[in-house]
């Protein structure tokens, strides 16, 4: 083989490593990312109507909530099992106290300001003291949404919520930031 030939061999060579090489770090930055930044959800459903409908497709902030607390009104998204995650919004933390009259909710006897909330009659809910380590949550579609209010999935434990909606990037008529 001629000394071009062999040139061109290791230049080939080389070529190829930098492309596998420059594959494996995307493949492991985007599971880095995945696994610890951010993740991509699907509303399904119309618990959160009208803040977000069923088929929005949205961007979760997961490092968040590792260097802090939800606050009250943020849409966090739930792992309520292996398979299945809920998005609602955070009412009550832990230690807070929570009832619901006439559709109006109080936390800590006072009536919070709720513009977001679909307008759809949905039941009272008698007072209670939201446990340390735990959060009430609710859709913002009271009459149709499984949440705090129920046995099913009653008061979340810090460790079951995943991260925090802050972006929705589908359907494009409303790209931009959850709040």
């Amino acid at each position: 083989m001629s000394q071009n030939e062999n040139r061109k061999v290791k230049k080939e060579h080389s070529e190829a490593r930098e492309w596998i090489q420059s594959i494996i770090i995307a493949v492991v930055l985007a599971f880095v990312i995945k696994m610890f930044l951010f993740d991509f959800v699907l509303v399904q459903g119309s618990s959160m109507h009208p803040t977000l409908e069923n088929g929005d497709r949205l961007i979760i902030n997961k490092i968040e909530y590792r260097l802090g607390e939800p606050d009250y009104g943020d849409i966090v998204i739930l792992n309520y099992s292996s398979s299945v995650e809920y998005v609602k919004r955070v009412i009550a933390k832990g230690g807070d106290t929570i009832a619901i009259k006439d559709q109006v909710v109080y936390v800590n006897g006072e009536p919070i300001d709720e513009p977001y909330v679909n307008t759809d009659p949905y039941g009272d809910f008698p007072e209670v003291t939201v446990p340390e380590g735990t959060y009430f949550v609710m859709g913002d579609n009271r009459a149709n949404s499984s949440d705090s209010r129920f046995t099913s999935l009653g008061f979340v434990d810090r460790k079951d919520i995943v991260g925090h909606v802050f972006f929705r990037f589908w359907p494009f008529d409303k790209f931009g930031s959850v709040s």
